[in-house]
């Protein structure tokens, strides 16, 4: 499969930047990848590069997102940190990922088992480690709210955690980036919550914002 260029990036729609990544899923899942030439594609890609989409996931070393889609050199963005929580800096790279570099699709990553969440719920103090964490917080007083009578460690209400994790990065990324707010409002990108079960290789889309 070759890497893609300025030119079939452009015929990408946010939908169908969707859907690559839903095949590839289905690929990565019945060990059904596509047959590429890597080398070739660093050649391709050696000019420029043109992403349809820039993914935000965890550091976990299970969770690779060209691995987990089936993309290759140059098919993505990809931007990891503990907990695919939303900082300045990762904003930053979602603006230039989508105004600069055109990509069309905006991808929150979360996953099961999350260590950076099982510790934001156990309330781990370390470090740079622990301001890290607090970004989690509104997600576990929301869930809170819906379990109040369950312990902040039961693996049922870490795994709901990182569930409304993900939709609130998603709304953390609309709030905080007026660049990115105008170009999901105008259709030029989408935003999608996805979820990785590490027990089972499969990506459950839980929410999408489309325009186009």
């Amino acid at each position: 499969m070759k890497a893609h260029t300025a030119e079939t990036q452009a015929t990408v729609t946010p939908a169908k930047a969707l859907q690559f990544l839903k095949e590839g899923n289905q690929r990565f899942v019945n060990n059904l990848k596509v047959n590429r030439n890597l080398l070739e594609q660093v050649n391709d890609t050696k000019d420029g590069q043109w992403p349809f989409a820039i993914v935000l996931s965890c550091i976990d070393s299970r969770t690779s997102a060209e691995l987990v889609f089936d993309q290759g050199l140059g098919d993505i963005f990809s931007t990891r940190i503990a907990g695919n929580i939303a900082n300045e800096d990762i904003l930053g790279s979602m603006e230039y990922a989508c105004k600069v570099a055109g990509s069309k699709l905006i991808v929150v990553l979360g996953h099961s088992k999350c260590g950076a969440v099982n510790g934001a719920c156990a309330g781990v103090k370390m470090g740079n480690l622990t301001g890290l964490l607090e970004k989690v917080n509104p997600s576990i007083e929301e869930v809170k709210g819906q379990m109040p009578d369950a312990e902040l460690t039961d693996p049922s209400f870490v795994e709901k955690v990182a569930h409304f994790n993900v939709i609130h990065t998603m709304d953390q990324i609309l709030e905080r980036s007026a660049v990115l707010k105008e170009l999901f409002e105008n259709g030029d990108i989408g935003i999608v919550g996805c979820y990785y079960d590490v027990e089972t290789g499969e990506v459950e889309f839980t929410k999408t914002l489309l325009n186009d």
